[in-house]
């Protein structure tokens, strides 16, 4: 075993010696516990055996730090940097990845041949694996297990997460031996405080020793102004000076909202968190580092990193970002006023980390923390070798009770759910290198159809309660009649009343027009007496348990309706990833992207684009609307069909006719995507938010940043995230197959144009 040059924990140790007897490994443990001495140990592993590793994370910034990190380390030499725009020495011993990259080497249709990509690969790390959790990007996790080679260890890492046994059983079913090293250690303890405004000059512990709620915290009340308007006060500067006067600084404070972060950043900014010699050496930082990023020359946020304090979001410029994470990691900042994204693995240790409330908005409204968002955020508290304890403090608001807390507090973490979602990449991927049954077999290999058993628990309970509720309402018929037969007396009898009913009603409009009864009538009467006669003969029609019997037969096909509706749901749940695989394909078929269980050449091309609807890209492309554009008009367009559907409403900022032209063309190629995705029940968008389009079009064409930022109250960060993403599909266009060669060379163009400051600092 590789000698670190501290002694390792019980759990580190563990996972290392699996490693060494060739097995793969799945660790779980808290935020901040050291599980990259782990893959630090798979490095040094690969190094001596002249093998190579390839360490995965989920996020850009987090590559390019590993890179960074490591470069350092082990020698630029050894390590390499692969992310969806930038290929650094792709061929070293250490190639640091996002792991999107990671599962397209595997398609081995983009990136070359599988057998190339892995050549003398023997680990590969799958930094922070609980992101299989993501709505959005958590089957690119799963698709990255399924096709590893076996030949590779794997080597995952992951927070705490109620199912990692599950995980494991999984990896070793698809994969290869697994073993699971999961703790609850921290090496630096927590201890969890309450802000209480209505005793602003204190914290109070949250739990008491037996670990029960304090009693001395009260809940807080709503506080209303004129108008009915909600008036709370912000509790931020009270908070900041308690944890100053106690020395639990520096601190992380969460908050779920950009704009607040921003607000809080400016009310703490004069609170003499900093020493005068810790102000002339972030002076000093500041002029190095804008002297290698003058655009951030006039930033209006200096004043207050000056003070000790900072906002961090994804509003801000990325080069920005990066220079709050430098400063707060050399104990510089004190504050960091922070969305939640901090919390997903940025290297950020605090002393601190405030929670400002226990419940966030979403689309659908209020709703508490899960534990596992809760346990991200309050892991970043507690540096290993500089505390020891780490400090958590969650903020009372009146969205939350101290009860609720304690609880969210004390609540183990949630478990992995498969967000495993075929979509018409795979499958074509897939079918290129498969026959349909092996694509099936790769698809019942999924996570998500290994654990259908936890998500079918439910249902299954549910199924067993109607049963039994179906058992206990056996009724046992006094005259042994079946439920057929009383259901026949029954027609019969609905039938009879609804008869004499009619035949009273005759009577009355005959009566009134002073006529006799006709033959008709009077037939219709004697069947009637006749039908009476037959009821007389069922023993149901003088039974007292006539109407229990008939209310236990209506319970009963309740019952059934339901049972039917639960299997039917089973049924589907079962099979949910292999439908949704068959939906995609019977969509490319009808459009020609597969014919006889294989790409055609479209469908070649197809396999090789990223993005949220791979096939709406293809046929933008194919249909020839972006022919004769220029660069700034491709950029324009692409920005609006990259560009999903924003929450806000904003003002519609003008751009160039042939972009509107264009525009409405891609419209009529939106139809008709949609028209063969609703036969098929495939629910994939097809985004044209032309938003930023404007801005991008400008900013092709030579537009200085200032004036692409007066132009929209949005964050700058905001702008050039879409940017980027407008950069990452014409990129595409550069690379697959079968583009045309003049669109090739006008993607290139745009893409040079765009990647200038501040849009090309990572």
């Amino acid at each position: 075993m590789y000698t670190f040059p501290f002694e390792l924990d019980e759990f580190q140790k563990e996972a290392c010696e699996f490693i060494n007897s060739g097995k793969s490994v799945v660790v779980c443990a808290p935020t901040g516990a050291g599980k990259t001495v782990i893959a630090q140990h798979a490095i040094h592993r690969a190094l001596a055996e002249n093998k190579r590793i390839f360490y995965t994370t989920p996020l850009k910034a987090l590559s390019n730090q590993k890179f960074y990190d490591f470069g350092e380390k082990y020698g630029t030499d050894k390590v390499g940097l692969l992310t969806g725009d930038t290929s650094i020495n792709r061929n070293a011993q250490i190639v640091v990845m996002t792991t999107e990259v990671f599962r397209n080497m595997l398609y081995g249709t983009n990136f070359g041949a599988v057998a190339d990509n892995l050549k003398d690969v023997k680990y590969v790390v799958l930094d922070e694996v609980h992101y299989m959790n993501d709505e959005q990007r958590g089957t690119v996790w799963e698709e990255s297990i399924i096709y590893c080679p076996t030949n590779v260890q794997i080597i995952a890492l992951s927070a705490t997460v109620a199912n990692a046994d599950e995980l494991t059983n999984w990896i070793n079913t698809v994969h290869s031996k697994t073993e699971l090293v999961n703790t609850d250690f921290r090496p630096v303890p927590l201890r969890f405080y309450y802000f209480d405004s209505s005793q602003p000059n204190r914290l109070l512990p949250l739990l008491t020793p037996s670990g029960q709620l304090n009693s001395k915290i009260k809940p807080e009340k709503h506080q209303w102004g004129r108008h009915g308007k909600n008036k709370q006060k912000s509790p931020v500067k009270d908070v900041i000076r308690n944890l100053a006067s106690q020395d639990m600084l520096p601190a992380i404070y969460f908050t779920f909202s950009r704009k607040k972060c921003d607000e809080q950043m400016e009310k703490c900014a004069y609170m003499e968190l900093v020493t005068p010699a810790e102000q002339a050496q972030i002076r000093q930082f500041i002029d190095e580092y804008i002297a290698e990023n003058p655009h951030l020359y006039a930033n209006k946020h200096i004043e207050y990193l000056l003070q000790g304090v900072a906002s961090h979001h994804a509003g801000l410029l990325p080069a920005w970002k990066n220079l709050v994470e430098k400063l707060f990691q050399k104990g510089l900042i004190k504050v960091v006023f922070a969305t939640e994204t901090l919390a997903a693995g940025i290297n950020m240790p605090a002393r601190s980390t405030v929670i400002s409330s226990t419940s966030k908005r979403t689309d659908s409204g209020h709703r508490m923390l899960t534990a596992s968002e809760f346990l991200q955020m309050s892991g970043r508290a507690g540096r290993r070798g500089m505390d020891e304890v780490g400090y958590v403090t969650i903020v009372g608001t009146p969205f939350q009770t101290p009860e609720e807390v304690a609880e969210l507090v004390l609540s183990d973490a949630n478990p992995l759910e498969s967000r495993f979602s075929p979509s018409y990449s795979m499958v074509l991927n897939l079918l290129q290198r498969f026959s349909l049954d092996e694509a099936k077999e790769l698809i019942l290999k999924s996570f998500g159809y290994f654990s259908a058993g936890s998500r079918m628990t439910p249902l299954l309970k549910q199924f067993e309660i109607n049963e039994r509720e179906r058992s206990e309402r056996e009724f046992i018929c006094p005259h042994k009649l079946t439920d057929d037969e009383f259901l026949k007396y029954d027609k019969l009898r609905h039938l009879y009343v609804q008869n004499r009913q009619t035949y009273k009603k005759i009577c009355k409009q005959e009566q009134a027009k002073h006529r006799p009864l006709s033959a008709e009538v009077i037939a219709f009467r004697n069947s009637n007496k006749e039908m009476l006669e037959r009821l007389h003969a069922y023993p149901c029609d003088n039974c007292n348990r006539y109407k229990k019997h008939s209310k236990n037969i209506e319970v009963l096909g309740r019952i059934d309706a339901r049972q039917a509706k639960l299997e039917r749901e089973m049924e589907r749940q079962r099979d949910i990833y292999w439908n949704k695989f068959l939906s995609h394909r019977s969509v490319l078929i009808d459009l020609g992207y597969l014919k006889d269980d294989y790409p055609t050449l479209i469908g070649k091309t197809t396999s090789q684009i990223r993005s949220e609807n791979e096939l709406f890209i293809a046929e933008i492309i194919f249909s020839n609307v972006l022919d004769g554009l220029t660069p700034s008009q491709l950029a324009a367009v692409i920005c609006a069909v990259t560009t999903e559907d924003l929450r806000i409403d904003l003002p519609f900022i003008p751009y160039s006719k042939e972009v509107r032209k264009t525009l409405n063309e891609i419209r009529n190629v939106r139809r008709k995507v949609e028209k063969f995705q609703k036969r098929y029940d495939v629910e994939a968008p097809c985004f044209i938010n032309p938003y930023f389009s404007s801005l991008i079009e400008l900013w092709v064409e030579g537009s200085d940043w200032e004036n692409i930022t007066e132009q929209i109250d949005m964050g700058e960060g905001d702008i050039v995230r879409a940017f980027k993403r407008t950069v990452d599909v014409l990129r595409q266009f550069t690379t697959i197959d079968n583009v045309p060669e003049s669109l090739v060379f006008t993607a290139r163009e745009a893409i040079d144009k765009i990647l200038r400051e501040p849009v090309d600092a990572d």
